[in-house]
């Protein structure tokens, strides 16, 4: 078991046994020992499913490959919850979905979500997709604005943009560079840009 997998399951059987349902710790154990992907995808779209069996029938999947799983990983990208956003993100990264950099684009993109951007931005970075730097671009010109309490979505995509290394992104970075909360990310990320420093 790979210790993405493992920090999962600790997480949703605790969530299970807190649930107080009859059965769900048994319910979780046999989620995470099967190997039969129907029963997994079943998960999916059966109802009365609580969210921790959905979640780990998605994350199951999508380190499989099974693109059964993509419609609830991008939902989970894009919860309020940061392990759930983390665990999508990482069985994203693995799912091997072609639709997946344009759904965490619009994700990192969309203002009234921008609040649970940090793993949309972490995952297009990975993903290097045509649409990760005009998406990380997009979403840091909106984070330059006075007062902006994302930091740390700005923060990740200054270490994006700096880790693509796209000429496309030196405007901006040049911008974050007044930023004193971003100037140092901004500078090193200019760095890595051929001919920029």
């Amino acid at each position: 078991m790979d210790e993405e997998l493992r920090s999962l399951t600790e997480r949703l059987r605790a969530e299970s046994v807190a649930s107080g349902a009859p059965g769900a710790p048994a319910a979780c154990d046999r989620l995470v020992a099967s190997g039969d992907h129907d029963e997994l995808a079943g998960v999916l779209t059966e109802p009365g499913h609580p969210l921790w069996a959905r979640e780990l029938a998605a994350f199951r999947l999508g380190i499989a490959g099974d693109r059964r799983a993509f419609e609830s990983l991008v939902l989970l990208l894009n919860h309020r919850d940061p392990p759930r956003c983390a665990s999508a993100a990482y069985a994203l990264a693995r799912l091997g979905d072609p639709r997946t950099a344009r759904a965490a684009a619009a994700l990192a993109t969309n203002e009234l979500r921008v609040a649970y951007a940090l793993h949309p931005v972490r995952l297009l970075v990975e993903l290097r997709a045509p649409e990760a730097v005009p998406a990380l671009i997009t979403t840091l010109e909106r984070r330059l604005r006075p007062r902006d309490p994302y930091r740390r979505v700005a923060l990740a995509c200054v270490e994006g943009l700096g880790t693509l290394a796209d000429d496309r992104a030196a405007p901006v970075l040049n911008d974050a560079l007044a930023h004193p909360a971003l100037a140092e990310a901004a500078v090193r990320a200019l760095d890595r840009i051929p001919g920029q420093r």
